[in-house]
């Protein structure tokens, strides 16, 4: 099997797989592919796999039979929902998941395998994107996980974020043959992630790929679509990542970091070292006008003591338009970074700032102002009682949040909370029109007005914190004083 994709070495290229030269259907953020040719495990199971009719064929008694190049001309059968019906269901007790909004009394306990810490929120990419990070390196061996709760857990994490654009980082690094999942069980997650999860899923990062990848690619070739292929790409070196993602805000597994380091050795690639941009910051005096990455105390102090801020307001008010409002994805879409980051300069330099009518750029640019605080609008200080607000009984909540928000929030905090959520109220009033629901901007929000002191989300924290968010947002009018 291994003989289709000995790699070749190119002057000008370096190590690529080759397959009849045809270019790659997935991207790949560096030009080096393939450079650990062996499988992690015994690749019995994929050699005799049957997945669908049309790939028996492919599949003989000594393994797979490359018909057609894993690495194609770039373009894929677009007969993605016919494949779809047509495939075996594979009986793994997994049919039809969904997990909505709901609250604690009738959330699955998904304790067993939360505790492996196999799937976490990364923050936020540089596009204003939610990160989910799924690590092969945590999974325990096969005897001691439940391969149908693994994937419940997987659809109840991402039912957090698919109504918005994600990003998803896929750390392969650390299958083998102990624990990897059955390839039905593949096959099943694969059927299991509807468009749902697919159409707001903008980009897929394979770390440290090895030729089970490519493998896995063949078989399920079939029924992937071209659209949702161009979303994957290829990264077989860490700092090929900065460039979209935030390193410092995602949780990456020392075996990945060793096993990282050892490849950049082995290659004699050369990496730039890369400042860290927080840090510096500190060292950084910003100008009176910047409003991005400061505290609000420093806005009202340079604004003539006015409390809004004047990037909120000013997004604020272009999104109170009829036509903004009205907006189907309102907050859930993401917006041009190239847009955002020159509004952002123009904000901090105290520049005039023209949204040129692009409603999901306004919406993007308050979302970055709340995420970018030095401090989190609802505070640091309060973060431990919001993370416990899914532990307090139906009737004790709306005095605790009285209490948190009127007594505890300062001042200006509450006067800028009360100003974004009586607007998000607005949004609401339009949801059978822009669909956002208080969950669905509970979803959006939350992580923007609460995160923890290390900068980092942990998965366990954000049920608590949208479910308190969504709480203030329909609740609004016995909260705020007015």
């Amino acid at each position: 099997m291994e003989a289709d994709y000995q790699p070749k070495f190119s002057p000008s290229r370096g190590l690529t797989a080759t397959h009849n030269d045809h270019e790659d259907p997935y991207p790949s953020l560096s030009d080096y592919h393939d450079y650990e040719p062996n499988l992690e495990f015994d690749d019995t199971e994929l050699q005799h796999a049957t997945v669908t009719s049309d790939l028996e064929e492919k599949i003989d008694a000594g393994g797979l039979d490359y018909l057609e190049s894993p690495v194609s001309d770039g373009t894929i059968e677009e007969n993605f929902e016919e494949e779809l019906v047509n495939a075996p269901v594979i009986a793994t007790g997994v049919d039809s998941l969904s997990y909505p909004f709901v609250d604690e009394e009738t959330e699955e306990d998904f304790s067993e395998v939360a505790k492996y810490g196999i799937v976490e929120v990364g923050g936020d990419d540089t596009y204003g994107r939610k990160v989910i990070v799924v690590s092969a390196c945590k999974l325990p061996g096969n005897k001691e996980l439940d391969h149908t709760l693994l994937l419940r857990y997987l659809m109840y994490t991402l039912d957090k974020f698919v109504e918005e654009d994600y990003s998803l980082v896929y750390f392969h690094y650390g299958l083998t043959s102990k624990n990897k999942p059955p390839l039905s069980w593949l096959w099943q997650a694969y059927r299991a992630f509807d468009r749902k999860y697919k159409k707001n899923l903008k980009a897929l990062y394979l770390v440290h790929p090895t030729n089970f990848i490519r493998v896995i690619w063949q078989i399920f070739r079939a029924a992937i679509s071209a659209k949702f292929g161009r979303k994957v790409m290829y990264v077989n070196y860490l700092d090929e990542l900065r460039q979209h993602l935030h390193l410092d805000q995602i949780c990456i597994p020392q075996p990945v970091l060793e096993h990282d380091e050892r490849l950049v050795q082995k290659n004699n690639r050369v990496v730039q070292p890369q400042p860290a941009p927080q840090q510096n910051a500190k060292f950084h005096t910003p100008l009176q006008t910047q409003q991005f990455g400061v505290s609000l105390q420093f806005i009202k102090d340079n604004n003539n003591g006015e409390v809004i801020p004047p990037v909120v307001r000013q997004c604020v008010e272009f999104l109170s338009q009829p036509d903004a409002l009205e907006t189907e994805g309102l907050f859930r879409r993401s917006a041009s970074v190239q847009l955002v980051k020159e509004l952002q300069s123009k904000y901090n330099q105290g520049q005039p700032v023209d949204f040129r009518g692009d409603v999901h750029l306004a919406a993007v640019l308050l979302k970055t102002f709340l995420r970018e605080l030095e401090e989190p609008l609802m505070t640091f200080d309060l973060y431990d009682e919001i993370t416990q607000f899914q532990s307090m009984s139906k009737e004790e909540r709306p005095r605790q949040v009285k209490i948190l928000i009127l007594e505890k929030l300062p001042e200006d905090n509450y006067l800028i909370l009360k100003y974004i959520v009586q607007f998000l109220s607005k949004v609401m009033d339009r949801s059978d029109l822009n669909k956002m629901t208080s969950s669905n901007l509970a979803v959006v929000f939350g992580p923007n007005l609460v995160w923890a002191q290390t900068g980092q989300l942990s998965l366990s924290a954000i049920g608590p914190i949208n479910m308190f968010t969504d709480f203030v947002l329909t609740h609004q009018d016995q909260i705020f004083i007015i």
